[in-house]
C-alpha cells in the first residue's frame, strides 16, 4: 500500500504526518478533506470528525506526535505532551485512543495553538 501522507494545518501552524495501516486511518483517509475549530486538553488538540470508527488496539498512554482517534467522542486527536490525566512524564487521553498515525517532525510546534483555532486536515 502507498503511504498515506496527510497535511494538518492549524492557524500558524502546518505539519504533515503519516497515517498507519490500520482500519482507523483508512476511515479517516477516506473522509478527508476535513475542518474543525480545535479544542485543547493540556499538551493535546482534537476536534468532531465525521467518522464513526470502534475500538481498535486502543492504547490507555501516547507517545508525542500520535494522532489518536477517540471513540466516545468521535474526535481526531493530536498528541505533543501532558494531559490533565497524565501522570508523571506519561500522556495519557482522557480514555483509550485508536493510534492511526504520526506527526512527522517536532509535534510540540503545536503547543502554539489555542483552542477554537480552526483545523484542516486534508491529502499531502
Amino acid at each position: 500500500m502507498a503511504e498515506r501522507r496527510i497535511r494538518i494545518t492549524a492557524g500558524a501552524v502546518s505539519a504533515e504526518a503519516v497515517l498507519n495501516d490500520s482500519r482507523t486511518a483508512a476511515a479517516i483517509w477516506s473522509a478527508l478533506p476535513l475542518a474543525a475549530p480545535g479544542q485543547r486538553w493540556g499538551e493535546e488538540i482534537y476536534f468532531a470528525i465525521p467518522v464513526k470508527v470502534e475500538p481498535e488496539s486502543s492504547r490507555e498512554t501516547v507517545e508525542p506526535g500520535d494522532l489518536g482517534y477517540w471513540p466516545p467522542g468521535s474526535a481526531f486527536c493530536i498528541f505533543f505532551g501532558p494531559t490533565p490525566a497524565s501522570r508523571g512524564g506519561e500522556i495519557r487521553p482522557a480514555s483509550p485512543v485508536n493510534v492511526f498515525g504520526r506527526v512527522s517532525g517536532d509535534a510540540t510546534a503545536f503547543t502554539a495553538v489555542r483552542s477554537g483555532t480552526a483545523v484542516q486536515v486534508e491529502r499531502a
